[in-house]
């Protein structure tokens, strides 16, 4: 006889099926709608420019806002208002706007006078060294960014995609974080790379960090930003250098973050350092906080089914494998394993079928994996099985911050996932069960005093069960109709293959 689970598990496949290939919906809280121009994929794609085939969009950002509120795929919010009306006054200042004034060195104004036995115009006095008196023109300063910031599912970053999608500039880039930093390690490692080699005797500077931001200067004027957030100890000093010279070159950055930018890399080691940059950042991203209280992802939303598996539950994995079977054979694919290449290396995944991956936490979370893993998979993958996720404990921070990165990058790129786990979602993280044995090596090797281990997110985890609360939010909507059916691929044609 079935049992209670499996019977609903019944109705839920044919739902699944069903709503698998009805037609793409606005969500009012997701990144991407129809014609957004946003950069889903490899950090290469940071460097590639835009279709200049596309049309781009006359339209301001309000009135795409209006529209969406007229029609009923959103609902009115004073803040959301609040922010679209000074996103629309950037988005009239970026149409002609370029960043070349601040690329080329400003020239120089020469002082004139008047010689006092003739009517020519003559230079003025030399200096002591014998030049003439020079000025630089000054430049005016570069349109103001804002960093959007609030609690989890408040629409920040279906703001920033709105805006991007109307502004009419065609160098802009929309990226996500993960993606922004991954490209930049690429550009300094390729760049130390091709470094000349220093002679005996002979001295020089090199600073490949200067070199990429100039870099991505030179292909943008406008960087958009998903998740802004600092968690290492090098990507703090990294991005601190490469931020100051994308806003000395007139870079324009538009950024959503949960956190406000005074709490950015939080309790992080050697965050002395790292403070000036949070008043660089104010100076060039005007603070806009999304403060509404409303978590707009776990509204009463239609949910696609059942997605969400407890391992207690009777024949939950059982369930998963005919939803795995189900889509497999709607595939034109055998089931098996597959290869991916990830620079340089490889990620063997132990069951797939064409467009859908069937793995185990410890493939994707419990061996020495990134978002370079994930994005590649998002290229491959639109729906992926997640088996045997623990409860996390401060003893699983690395697989905590892998999982994290995991549901980012594939919420970002419209990835399905089912999910099989030992806890509610909202019961999976839990603040205990560290490892204070390692974490006191760890604090000896860094000279540190005993009561760091209080007050260091490197050691409290404090960063992880910030950032869980969106893994949670984001979760919870990944669970709805409306993604499910926005994440559906088996209609198009140019996904990326993997090998093996």
């Amino acid at each position: 006889m079935a049992t209670p689970l499996a019977a609903r598990c019944n109705v839920v496949f044919t739902y699944l099926l069903k709503v698998t290939f009805q037609n793409k919906i606005w969500h009012p809280t997701r990144s991407t709608a129809k014609g957004y121009a946003t950069s889903t994929g490899s950090p290469s794609t940071l460097s590639t420019p835009l279709n200049p085939d596309v049309p781009v969009c006359t339209r301001t950002i309000e009135q795409h806002y209006d529209s969406l509120i007229q029609c009923g795929s959103l609902k009115e919010d004073p803040q959301q208002r609040h922010a679209i009306r000074q996103l629309g006054q950037l988005q009239k200042t970026l149409q002609s706007y370029t960043n070349s004034i601040y690329l080329a060195p400003p020239k120089p104004k020469v002082k004139e006078g008047k010689d006092s036995n003739s009517n020519n115009l003559k230079l003025s006095q030399p200096e002591e060294d014998g030049s003439p008196t020079e000025e630089e023109e000054p430049l005016l300063p570069a349109p103001r960014g804002f960093y959007i910031h609030g609690d989890v599912g408040t629409g920040k970053t279906m703001l920033m995609d709105m805006f991007f999608s109307n502004v009419d500039n065609i160098r802009k880039k929309r990226v996500h974080f993960n993606s922004f930093t991954l490209d930049v390690h690429q550009r300094i490692h390729q760049r130390k790379q091709s470094t000349p080699q220093r002679r005996l005797g002979k001295m020089f500077t090199y600073d490949p960090i200067l070199l990429v931001a100039m870099e991505i200067s030179n292909e943008t004027c406008l960087l958009c930003f998903d998740e802004f957030q600092v968690t290492d100890v090098a990507d703090a000093m990294i991005l601190k250098q490469l931020f100051e010279t994308l806003f000395r070159t007139g870079v324009v950055v538009v950024a959503t973050s949960n956190r406000p930018p005074d709490d950015l890399y939080k309790n992080g080691l050697q965050r002395d350092a790292f403070l000036p940059f949070i008043d660089v950042l104010k100076e060039y991203c005007q603070p806009m906080a999304i403060e509404s209280g409303v978590d707009y992802r776990r509204l009463d939303l239609p949910l696609a089914g059942k997605l969400y598996y407890l391992t207690r539950e009777t024949d939950a994995e059982a369930c998963m494998d005919t939803l795995f079977d189900d889509l497999a054979r709607r595939q034109n694919h055998v089931v098996g394993p597959r290869v991916l290449k990830v620079k340089g290396r490889q990620l063997r995944l132990e069951k797939t079928c064409g467009t859908i991956a069937d793995c185990t936490f410890k493939e994707l979370c419990d061996r020495p994996v990134g978002a370079s893993d994930y994005l590649e998979m998002v290229q491959v993958f639109d729906t992926v099985f997640i088996r045997h996720i623990p409860v996390f404990t401060l003893s699983l921070k690395d697989q905590a911050r892998r999982f994290i990165t995991l549901i980012d990058n594939f919420y970002d790129n419209k990835v399905r996932v089912v999910l099989l786990a030992d806890a509610p979602l909202d019961k999976l993280f839990v603040h205990s069960g560290g490892e204070e044995y390692c974490d006191r090596m760890l604090l000896d090797d860094l000279g540190l005093s005993g009561d760091a281990i209080n007050r260091l997110s490197l050691f409290t985890a404090e960063e992880e069960i910030f950032a869980f609360q969106r893994t949670v939010s984001r979760l919870t909507e990944m669970q709805t109709e409306m993604y499910w059916t926005e994440g559906d691929r088996s209609k198009t044609s140019h996904t990326k293959r993997g090998s093996g």
